[in-house]
């Protein structure tokens, strides 16, 4: 392995700040509004919404990451109000609020990407938001806790802030690192979720590369969480690199390029995680695991399948071994196996049991099996039999808070 797990966030690597504050966005004065910002120009990469309908940050980001070979230095991001379905003012919006980011950074407009998570379909007070962008610019630091007020200052419906930062080294003996935040808990479902993502890595490496890095582990991370089965308008992934590890620029898909994916993809998946188990109104992480398929593409489908179950989420919040409801949603998922080859496990901190076995249930306790779905993370693994590939997808239950959160979201 060619990196380590460290504790930290966005501000881990080198050359980079963030801060977090109220801007009087949300009604309840909590904090509403982050900024992130390297010293030094960054390459910058993203993945968006493929939802059609895309909120007014999501355009403007979009055009600047993959329209241009700009730097990017700086990111705003407010909570509250998510600036979707607002037309031209709301892209005006955007904007502005660069504008206000390039005057108090001393960068160009087109180095200041904007995010905003929250209620669809309100105007953003962009009064607020560029007083904001003036006033917390002050408070800007790289500190451990910075970065988490950061991570704090993005939530909506989360409970906990989410981060995550790993130490990758190269061939040349450098090192660099790889941090960051996201936000994400409810309107989650693969292809994006409603998450905000914003990474930060003190790497040498190419646009080309970066973006190649992050498209290519997308897939495998952020769109394998699935909590509702909504997918999101705002939904932005973005990776800032600035260079200052000193390590040799990767141009190529060579071994420091598989380090660094290595590295990003276990920053990903941390994140993936911490959304799938703070979801709304969750108890805990539901992970759902197929080996032994025929291919990669019917395994990831397969486990989708089964995360985004509402019957097998409501099961695993009664901790009842209702094992034909996974089945039952393999069956759906529009994949060709043979129901006669699956064997079925259920494993959590209390131990592991099989369930089923080629197709048919096993003759286990169900006591035990309610004693292994009581815990708060827990794994069903499905075992195709008809291969080596395999994938894995993450959720979580689904409770009677989850309505409760959605019932009184706006008000």
């Amino acid at each position: 392995m060619s990196y380590e797990v460290i504790d930290g966030g966005f501000t881990a690597a080198k050359g980079f700040s963030a801060c977090g504050g109220a801007a009087g966005i949300k009604k309840n004065g909590s904090a509403d509004m982050a900024l992130f910002l390297s010293e030094v120009p960054c390459t910058a990469a993203g993945t968006f919404t493929t939802n059609r309908v895309k909120a007014a940050p999501v355009i403007w980001d979009r055009d600047i990451v993959r329209g241009s070979d700009a730097k990017v230095s700086a990111v705003v991001v407010n909570s509250g109000v998510a600036n979707a379905c607002t037309g031209e003012l709301g892209l005006s919006y955007c904007k502005k609020t660069a504008e206000a980011g390039a005057e108090v950074f001393g960068v160009p407009e087109n180095a200041v990407l904007v995010a905003s998570t929250g209620v669809i379909g309100l105007q953003i007070p962009i009064d607020k938001i560029t007083a904001g962008v003036k006033v917390l610019s002050g408070t800007l630091g790289s500190s451990r806790e910075k970065g988490h007020e950061a991570a704090l200052a993005i939530m909506t419906t989360d409970t906990v802030p989410k981060e995550a930062a790993v130490r990758v080294s190269f061939s040349d003996g450098s090192e660099a690192v790889i941090g960051g935040c996201c936000k994400g808990s409810g309107m989650i479902h693969p292809n994006m979720c409603t998450m905000l993502a914003f990474l930060a890595t003190d790497a040498a490496i190419s646009k080309e590369m970066l973006q190649k890095a992050l498209s290519g582990i997308v897939p495998d991370t952020f769109n394998m969480v699935s909590v509702d089965g909504d997918t999101s308008t705002n939904d932005t992934c973005l990776v800032l690199a600035n260079g200052l590890a000193g390590n040799r620029c990767i141009e190529a898909e060579d071994a420091d390029y598989k380090a660094f994916y290595e590295g990003l993809y276990a920053v990903l998946e941390s994140l993936a995680k911490q959304m799938a188990k703070d979801g709304e109104g969750a108890t805990c992480l539901f992970e759902v695991k197929v080996v032994n398929a025929d291919t990669k593409e019917n395994a990831k489908i397969l486990a989708r399948s089964v995360v985004s179950s509402t019957l097998t989420k409501a099961a695993i919040y009664g901790h009842d071994a209702n094992w034909g409801r996974i089945l039952c949603a393999m069956g759906y998922s529009g994949v060709d196996f043979e129901p006669e080859k699956v064997d079925l496990y259920f494993e959590s901190a209390a131990g592991k049991l099989q369930i089923l076995k080629d197709g048919v249930a096993t003759d286990y306790s169900e006591e035990f099996a309610t004693k292994i779905l009581s815990e708060s993370a827990i794994t069903a693994t499905c075992d195709m039999n008809a291969g080596t590939a395999e994938a894995a997808a993450w959720g979580c239950d689904l409770t009677h808070k989850y309505v409760d959160i959605n019932a009184d979201y706006r008000s």
